[in-house]
């Protein structure tokens, strides 16, 4: 299955490590839905947004009531509110713009994932336990719908057992991987049997169901962000593509007239039968070689590329593939293992997370071409003989004259009219989409104030004092203060700042110097009249 590493010449995607972010220990990062801001969770609770043009925190989110780590951070489709999902069972949304705590609720399961409804619905979310089965979640109410997990909890008409058994008897099962489709009206979960089960999650009814070869245990799965192609992550070590055959709205319809038109007697195989024409194989991806297993994978913004980090302890590992199968590139980073990842939603950027909390940026090596600020030159490898053209120091070249413009230039140029950009092209929102935050400029801590005046204070007062050693030094270096002071200084109107020049390394030798002469024969001086004395 794994090609040859084709040219990297020919794909847009990261390849070096250009920066990295810094704050607390990070668990968990999630890009909002224009890439514009990074969301991180950390390991003392709080939540810090990043600005990602200027790489700079423009907001933290800390609540008072949480001090457990954070375990997955998601935003909402419009970016006014995040969803923060913690070790101590809450799960918490957040008024981004106010960084205010709008809910708070709290569940019986550690949630190790929790996603926000991707329709404007900010009310309810999809929430992953650690040792129980998916649920909806209802923020406003604190209510929770429990999906079911395989086809004989819909069967029986049970919900799954509290103590983390399947109905037929079958081992417990492993923390269930779940996720909404691109409008929310279908929940996919993947088992711990290598099942996809398609879920009305209203009606809490098992619609199809599709069997991964194998039967590995589903650990993620990922919808791309047009909604056409499905990834999921297996314990046998094999990421797979399938390609959604449903449409993207109206699922539900299609799925009734499946199961309709299905002439199946047993439910289960029923079941199999409509999920053979919602999804199909389209890829697979693996290493051969080493066999790792992956963490966190992922598509492009464009879907055009997939993404797995390596599970392996003590490497920073990313492979990238193309859609068609290809190994493209291998990220290779510092000693530190891999916990999260994420994919900018527009361009090739790859942010990544270690196990010491530091967010890493990978991004494209580009090379700089400065022919490209003239398009009239032409970069030459080697020296070519120049043939100049009859017409080329005419006024009016030949070629020009026979051209014919096409463009009317009477035609109204519309400037107003903003076009949808094409990755956004889905955007159906109400309300304006929140891009960036406000810059809040941080105050200074009044105890580093109370330290500079306390400071200040003892220094006056030693320039004061009636000693002749404080006295002399006072004099003579009340010039070399005079120059270490601020370049920015008063003029003699009062009203302008002048920037003075900051004296050399030298002068403030010179300067030192002078000072310290005076102090030796002082000390000098005393020597001698105590030897007098």
């Amino acid at each position: 299955m794994n090609a040859p590493i084709i040219d990297p010449l020919q794909g847009d995607f990261p390849e070096v490590i250009e920066e990295y972010l810094e704050h607390g220990v990070m668990k968990c990062i999630a890009f909002n839905r224009r890439g514009t801001l990074l969301a991180a969770g950390c390991a003392d609770g709080s939540c810090i947004i990043w600005d990602f043009e200027t790489r700079g925190i423009a907001k933290e989110l800390q609540d008072k009531d949480c001090v457990a780590a954070i375990t997955s951070v998601c935003w909402s489709k419009d970016g006014h509110c995040i969803l923060v999902s913690a070790a101590d069972k809450s799960l918490t949304l957040w008024d981004v713009v106010n960084g205010e705590k709008i809910t708070r609720t709290t569940l019986q399961q550690t949630p190790l994932q929790a996603r926000l409804h991707p329709g404007s619905s900010k009310s309810l979310c999809l929430a992953c336990p650690l040792s129980s089965a998916p649920m909806i979640v209802d923020l406003n109410t604190g209510s929770t719908t429990v999906l079911p997990v395989s086809v004989s909890d819909t069967a029986a008409g049970l919900l799954p057992p509290s103590r983390n058994k399947f109905s037929d008897g079958s081992p417990p099962f492993t923390p269930t991987a779940a996720c909404f489709n691109k409008y929310g009206d279908l929940v996919y979960v993947g088992n711990s049997k290598g099942e996809i089960l398609i879920v009305d999650h209203k009606n809490k009814q098992v619609r199809a169901v599709v069997s991964i070869s194998g039967g590995s245990v589903i650990k993620n799965i990922i919808f791309s962000r047009n909604g056409q192609y499905l990834l999921t992550n297996s314990n046998d070590r094999t990421i797979r593509i399938y390609e959604n055959l449903l449409p993207l709205k109206d699922g539900l319809k299609v799925l009734d007239e499946l199961t309709t038109s299905c002439d199946e007697v047993d439910e289960a195989e029923k079941l199999k039968a409509i999920g053979s024409k919602c999804l199909a194989l389209f890829r697979d991806f693996q290493d051969s070689i080493t066999k790792v297993h992956w963490k966190v994978p992922c598509f492009s913004g464009d879907g055009e590329w997939v993404v797995g980090g390596s599970a392996s302890k003590g490497e920073h590992k990313i492979y990238i593939w193309d859609r068609a199968g290809h190994l493209v590139k291998i990220l290779e980073g510092p000693k530190e293992a891999l916990i999260d990842l994420a994919w900018h939603p527009v361009h090739p950027i790859v942010v990544s997370v270690s196990l010491t909390g530091l967010v890493y940026i990978w991004a494209k090596d580009y090379t700089e071409n400065w022919s490209a600020f003239a398009p009239d030159f032409k970069e030459l490898e080697e020296n070519e003989e120049y043939v100049e053209r009859e017409d080329e120091f005419d006024l009016m070249p030949e070629t020009e004259k026979v051209k014919d413009t096409d463009v009317n230039e009477d035609d109204e140029v519309d400037i107003m009219t903003v076009e949808k950009e094409s990755d956004f092209s889905d955007s159906d929102m109400s309300h304006e989409e929140l891009c960036f935050l406000p810059a809040v400029p941080c105050p200074d801590v009044a105890e580093q104030q109370d330290k500079c005046v306390g400071s200040t204070s003892k220094l006056a007062d030693s320039n004061h004092s009636g000693s002749p050693l404080s006295e002399e030094a006072g004099q003579n270096g009340g010039q070399a203060m005079n120059h270490a002071s601020s370049p920015v200084e008063e003029d003699t109107g009062g009203t302008r700042l002048k920037r003075k020049r900051k004296p050399s390394e030298k002068g403030m030798e010179l300067q030192a110097e002078k000072v310290r002469k005076p102090l030796k024969n002082m000390k000098s001086s005393d020597d001698n009249t105590d030897e007098y004395h």
